[in-house]
């Protein structure tokens, strides 16, 4: 190197990785800016203003929801910056195992999916003697679930868990671990916790359900920082497990790891062999002492099952969907010892030959008895649903909402599956002024909607637009053509592919409830039952005489007795039974009848029948469950009516509605309305 490069040499010193270069910022400058990004800033002035204990507070100022500092980057922040320095007491040897599940729900009181959820988790057979769940909090042994739903109706998101020890059956009281753990959570967050919980011993693993608003105690958004939910949390589990029953001593480790060679589900094993895999195949030639012998053990289960294979002797890799596939499997596991224990409560000796399983876009309609339900996903969002088809086999469901749920108990019948809806009503009167030629007009629509002695809404433009507006989703969609303005071509099948549409634009699976009456009260109910309309059906039975399908045919002989003997059916001489005629609607409103009446009496109103094509205007006061189906109970000053219920009008209970009675079915008509009257 040459002199003069030597003085053309200038030292700019700077961080490493600084391609800037120029003055390296001091530690002091590093450390501030790292208390910065972490969220534990100086309070601002408005925090200042409002905090009595703080200088210059006055604690007059209103505190701003979602706006304290020192919260950016969550709660709980501190103690899990301390945890990396200090290290996770639950990664250490002899801690006790502590599986923690968390979501967060955004606008959780929105469409009922809170309360359906609290709901879900008190369901019947989850305590420990097999009654319904029973909700705590942190001092009631008996939580009042609407008030607390109530104090989180407006918050921005909710906070669910799920803990579960691994040696919980050990533990003297799980209720008291619970508020121990939350006690100590709103010590590291900084803040009380609204919170319930809910013990579940319905599996081989005894945990805790909890339920947390997403407020402080100062009515702020809660903000837990993410590492504290991930980590944090299970920290706090494991201290309060290992602290009541004692470091886990190593023949419990052997013993534990043992029991997971053989299992069809992702284990401790499985997650050493990855970290062993991450960079290269898997050596394991010679004796390498601790869980070697373990290791080996668990990787020819997984040769066995096609999850890993020997390059060369002593040499393995693991298939790349390995974790994925454990973890199916796993699931698939829980589901079939659900359908077992099931089938066994029944009396009935289970079968894996006959079971069935469906997916959540399973398009397969299962027509059966709900024997038991479980979260699927662990956290409530979506219930796998056990019943016991009339096919004969045992059907698993997944992929359910919790609110398809609300109001079905186990044990009713029901048909599972796509949400399907025959013709519309509107379909069908498009399909009828079309005609023959299958060109829809609505200048004729006009014309024959003015003729019509009652008219839903008395509006006739209005009624004729409802329809245009319809025939213009089903044209995007293919299903019709539009020629010109007020000129629609409708095709010859318009009836089923306006329906099939409408199946495919389905979001989720519906749950409709044939009978929520078991057989034995269906044999002897005075009304019309899910039995007496399979009895006089004229399509193909879909019952096999096996399983739940034979308990079916038996009720519905037993049914025919019943029938015979009151008068509504005779036997001919060849021995068939005979039905009167409009069976069905004479045993409805033998039902209605005989219902409306104790009603009428226990409320101080009177009761009146709907005819078709009637109107009915008042307020939806409830839901009333009969042999013949559901309905709803319509009522004004004066008296009320009984109708068929809808799904559309589910949250409309104590509002006022509208509808006109159209062939056995309400048209409900839930804009604005004036006045009141039936």
């Amino acid at each position: 190197m040459s002199s003069d490069d030597d003085t053309r040499f200038r030292v700019r010193p700077g961080r490493i990785r600084d391609r800037r270069g120029g003055k390296t910022r001091s530690f002091l400058s590093r450390m501030r800016a790292s208390v910065r990004r972490s969220g534990a800033s100086r309070p601002s002035r408005n925090h200042a203003a409002s905090d009595p204990t703080m200088p210059g507070g006055s604690g007059n100022a209103a505190p701003r929801r979602g706006g304290r500092s020192g919260v950016r980057k969550g709660r709980g922040a501190s103690f899990v910056r301390a945890r990396h320095i200090a290290g996770w007491n639950h990664a250490k040897s002899g801690s006790r195992r502590v599986i923690v599940k968390s979501r967060m729900i955004r606008t959780p009181g929105r469409d009922g999916r809170a309360r359906a959820h609290l709901n879900y988790i008190q369901r019947d057979g989850t305590s420990r003697d097999g009654q319904r769940g029973q909700l705590y909090g942190p001092e009631a042994d008996r939580a009042d679930g609407d008030a607390f739903l109530e104090r989180g109706q407006d918050d921005r998101h909710q906070f669910r868990f799920i803990v579960s020890p691994e040696d919980a059956e050990q533990m003297q009281d799980l209720t008291a671990f619970t508020r121990d753990l939350m006690t100590q959570m709103e010590a590291d967050l900084g803040t009380k916790l609204d919170w319930v919980a809910v013990n579940h011993f319905n599996t081989g693993h005894p945990h805790a359900h909890i339920v947390i608003h997403g407020h402080d105690d100062h009515g702020e958004d809660l903000v837990i920082a993410s590492d504290y939910i991930t980590q944090g949390v299970r920290e706090r589990a494991t201290e309060l497990v290992t602290l009541e029953l004692g470091p886990e001593t190593a023949l419990e480790q052997r013993r534990k790891l043992e029991n997971m060679v053989g299992q069809d589900r992702f284990t401790r094993i499985d997650r050493q062999l990855l970290a062993l895999a991450e960079d290269s195949p898997i050596d394991m030639r010679g004796d390498q002492g601790g869980d070697h012998v373990l290791r080996q053990r668990r990787l020819a289960k997984l040769e066995r099952i096609g999850l890993a294979s020997q390059a060369e002797h002593g040499v393995w890799t693991l298939a790349p969907e390995m974790e994925k596939t454990l973890r199916d499997l796993g699931e698939r596991g829980d589901i079939i010892r659900a359908m077992n224990r099931a089938m066994r409560e029944q009396g009935r000796a289970p079968d894996p030959g006959l079971f069935v399983f469906h997916g959540p876009a399973s398009r397969d309609t299962v027509e059966g008895r709900i024997l038991d339900r479980h979260l699927s996903d662990e956290l409530g969002e979506k219930v796998g649903l056990v019943i016991d088809g009339l096919d004969g086999r045992t059907h698993h469901v997944a992929g359910i909402s919790p609110g398809a749920l609300e109001g079905v108990r186990n044990g009713s019948i029901v048909a599972v599956g796509p949400e399907v809806s025959g013709p519309r009503p509107a379909d069908q009167e498009i399909m009828s002024v079309a005609g023959n030629g299958g060109v829809y007009r609505t200048d004729a629509h006009l014309a024959h909607a003015r003729s019509m002695s009652r008219l839903p809404g008395g509006d006739v433009e209005a009624y004729v637009a409802s329809h245009v507006r319809r025939l213009e989703a089903l044209r995007r969609a293919g299903v019709v053509e539009r020629i010109e303005d007020g000129k629609w071509q409708i095709p010859g099948d318009y009836l089923e592919r306006a329906a099939a549409y409408d199946t495919s634009r389905a979001k989720q699976m519906s749950v409709r409830v044939l009978s929520s009456l078991d057989l034995d009260a269906q044999i002897t109910a005075d009304g019309a039952t899910w039995l007496d309309r399979g009895l006089v059906s004229r399509g193909r039975s879909n019952v096999v005489d096996a399983g739940f399908g034979h308990e079916v045919t038996e009720a519905r002989k037993q049914r025919q007795d019943v029938l015979v003997e009151r008068g509504d059916a005779w036997r001919d001489r060849e021995g068939g039974v005979r039905y009167r005629k409009g069976l069905l609607a004479a045993l409805e409103r033998r039902e209605l009848d005989r219902i409306g009446q104790e009603l009428g009496m226990s409320r101080g109103t009177s009761y009146r029948t709907m005819a078709d094509g009637e109107r009915v205007r008042g307020t939806l006061k409830e839901k009333v469950r009969l042999a013949s189906g559901t309905y709803a109970l319509v009522e004004n000053t004066h008296e009320f009516v009984l109708v068929p219920w809808n799904p559309v009008i589910e949250n409309r209970i104590g509002q006022e509605i509208a509808g006109v009675m159209r062939a056995g079915a309400m048209d409900w008509q839930l804009g604005r309305q004036r006045g009141l009257g039936l």
